[in-house]
């Protein structure tokens, strides 16, 4: 049954603003398209901005519970995408049993996924240079931002996109990300890489990711071990981080389209 509906799950840093141009881009093509915000997050950008509350309150389980509820309410299994954190989210979904087939952008690696690029270690330290973060809403300046998401922006689009989207992130769920592989027991993005019954699996990935560079999303890929599903990389080079919002992102999205549809 060929899904109608497309899910865009954001990352942190951004809303669901950040998928402002795909969502048009599906909707022309006939697609139901939603874009749901985490719990908290339902307002505007410059109101989080103001107030950032609810990132600091937010937490993995309340975003898997209303995702989850918000697929279950669908008539039929939608194709999900999930970029950077929303990888993660989307990654977990599919292993819950959600959802035709799942796209998983510049994503950030579920538990086990050890691969510590060192381009990640100089984007993340404004979150873990101090533990104190935990408690907080730690936002990017715009050099930081231009480091971690926008690369190979001209710097005239950088600074637009920097204005546009740019929220705090929760440092807790950030730390808690980062000490995943650590803590013993399962943590909130732990999934079964044995899944014989996951729906498939695209990673795409900016050659040039400087947050969530290739060899996190062909490691975390990697981790998958049954020989039952379908999980694949594909790389696009000279791509940063935010690759929803850069030049030529329709073919970007068009391949994640097609490829889901084909595998759905």
């Amino acid at each position: 049954m060929r899904p109608d509906t497309i899910v865009l799950i954001h990352g942190f840093w951004v809303t669901p603003r950040s998928w402002e141009h795909w969502i048009t881009h599906y909707q022309a093509q006939g697609f139901k398209v939603l874009a749901p915000a985490y719990p908290g997050f339902e307002v505007e950008v410059e109101a989080l901005n103001a107030d950032p509350t609810p990132i600091e309150q937010v937490t993995v389980p309340q975003i898997i519970e209303s995702l989850e509820a918000l697929v279950r309410g669908l008539d039929k299994p939608p194709i999900i995408m999930g970029h950077s954190a929303g990888g993660v989210f989307t990654q977990i979904l599919l292993d819950h049993g959600y959802g035709a087939a799942g796209v998983a952008i510049n994503s950030a690696p579920t538990e086990g996924v050890k691969v510590i690029p060192l381009s990640q270690l100089k984007a993340t330290f404004p979150v873990l240079k101090n533990p104190a973060n935990r408690h907080k809403a730690v936002g990017f300046t715009y050099e930081q931002w231009r480091y971690a998401f926008t690369n190979t922006f001209p710097e005239d689009q950088a600074r637009a996109t920097y204005e546009r989207y740019h929220i705090p992130a929760s440092g807790n769920i950030f730390w808690g990300s980062a000490l995943a592989n650590i803590h013993p027991g399962k943590d909130d993005n732990w999934v079964d890489y044995h899944n014989d019954e996951r729906k498939p699996l695209l990673f795409v990935s900016g050659e040039n990711d400087n947050l969530m560079p290739p060899k996190i999303q062909r490691s975390n890929a990697a981790h998958y071990k049954s020989p039952r599903t379908i999980t694949e990389v594909v790389e696009y080079a000279g791509r940063s981080h935010l690759m929803p919002a850069e030049d030529g992102w329709e073919k970007i999205a068009d391949h994640a389209l097609t490829w889901a549809l084909d595998h759905s």
